[in-house]
């Protein structure tokens, strides 16, 4: 059937975030939002139609205003839909014992080598069906879909081993296919050392490339490939092999980079060209300056900062350097167990010295950089997906000072209405 146009009306800000679909913004541009005041955008057939002051799109559908469902968006800014670059989505069980651990002192790599964090997760997923782990996914989308997010990233990264790491790809594409959020995969087989081969670590890492990666691959299950390279986790250069070995069976590059201590993530991400470095906390000059240079996308998590206590990655020295930064949840189930973007972006400013623009732009068109999707979302231009989010405040620095709270009021995914008065349709 045939969706009926949708016009979104009188924007008090409209923030299209315009030209910007060929590559991420850096620098000044981040601050460019390129806002039209009593803004409107007709959207159709799922597409973008037309922007610009309602004086301007009205008169262009004059007559055909009947046909179209009208949203009245007076006093309310309109965004694009936001994107998450940076999730594991997928996953069983819950670990709020080990929150209790960290509060008395525990770090987050002893509570990992005792064999809780990610292997604790690890034995929940892999004991989980498809089907339990669909219907706890789905449910967290709708949460994301609920906080103005229209694209996720979803990572494998908890079965360690091929089947398992195949269900949580397999219940992504899933997903994909049956929620209204677009769902990006990426595989994490080497994103931790299964207890099995604690002993023979090489032996794991040579079982990620030589078989892992090459059924994903060859089944189309994900688009990028990523590593946790981090001191007891994965040498640089055994990140380096599997991120090569993606990059050689088309999966793009991504890295874990940086998180507990400088360790050459940020380097090797510039050297094997890859997509987007991530976390960065620990993150060296040398490391910021190769990324500036190779255009590597800096994805800060500022919610696994705060929530692992630490000190947070200065997104304001990365963002002067030239690095072109976007944010992500991290949503997990150990170090951010959150959905909420717009709380990560009050985190953005209130911890990373970042500016109320700045982060729009990163959880917009930079978010959708870092996942190569920069030139069908992230922005209100002409011919993108219309994936837009409406939220209930007059001007967007209001929707930054008012941290932890959620202004979402409307989110049209695809040029379908999916969200109205905060509540999922």
């Amino acid at each position: 059937m045939t969706q009926k146009p949708i016009f979104i009306r009188h924007a008090n800000q409209l923030i299209t975030i315009k030209d910007s679909s060929t590559a991420p913004l850096k620098r000044q541009d981040m601050n460019e939002l390129h806002i039209i005041e009593d803004g409107s955008v007709w959207l159709e057939n799922g597409i973008i139609q037309a922007v610009g002051t309602d004086v301007e799109v009205s008169k262009l559908y004059k007559n055909r205003l009947a046909e179209a469902d009208i949203i009245d968006a007076t006093g309310k800014i309109v965004t694009p839909g936001l994107v998450d670059p940076h999730t594991h989505l997928v996953h069983a069980g819950s670990r709020e014992n080990e929150f209790n651990m960290r509060l008395q002192g525990a770090s987050y790599m002893e509570i990992m080598n005792a064999g809780g964090g990610i292997h604790s997760t690890t034995s929940a997923t892999r004991e989980a069906t498809h089907e339990e782990l669909f219907e706890q996914s789905y449910k967290r989308l709708n949460q994301f879909l609920l906080h103005g997010v229209t694209t996720v990233e979803a990572k494998s990264g908890y079965g360690l081993a091929w089947e398992h790491e195949l269900k949580q790809l397999e219940v992504a594409n899933s997903l994909n296919e049956k929620h209204p959020i677009d769902i990006v995969s990426t595989f994490m087989g080497a994103h931790a050392v299964p207890a099995n081969y604690k002993e023979t670590p090489e032996e794991f890492v040579d079982l990620v490339i030589n078989e892992m990666i090459p059924k994903v691959a060859e089944l189309g299950l994900a688009e990028f490939n990523d590593v946790f390279c981090e001191r007891g986790v994965f040498t640089p250069e055994q990140s380096k092999r599997i991120l090569e070995a993606g990059v050689k069976h088309g999966l793009l590059a991504k890295i874990h980079a940086d998180e507990i201590e400088p360790y050459a993530g940020a380097e090797l991400a510039a050297e094997v060209g890859a997509v987007s470095a991530d976390h960065l906390l620990r993150v060296s000059d040398e490391g910021i300056q190769v990324m500036a240079e190779k255009n590597v996308i800096g994805v800060l998590l500022p919610g696994t900062a705060f929530f692992l206590m630490a000190d947070f990655a200065n997104g304001r020295k990365m963002i002067d350097a030239g690095v072109p930064i976007a944010l992500s949840t991290d949503s997990n189930p150990g170090s951010s167990p959150t959905i909420s973007l717009p709380f990560i972006m009050n985190l953005g400013c209130l911890k990373m010295g970042m500016t109320p623009a700045e982060v729009l732009v990163a959880t917009t068109i930079n978010a959708a950089h870092a996942i190569k999707r920069g030139h069908e979302v992230g922005s209100i231009e002409q011919g993108k997906k219309a994936d837009i989010t409406i939220f209930n405040v007059p001007n967007f620095y209001q929707l930054i000072y008012h941290y932890g709270m959620n202004h979402t009021d409307t989110v049209v995914k695809a040029g379908k209405l999916v969200v109205q008065n905060g509540r999922l349709l």
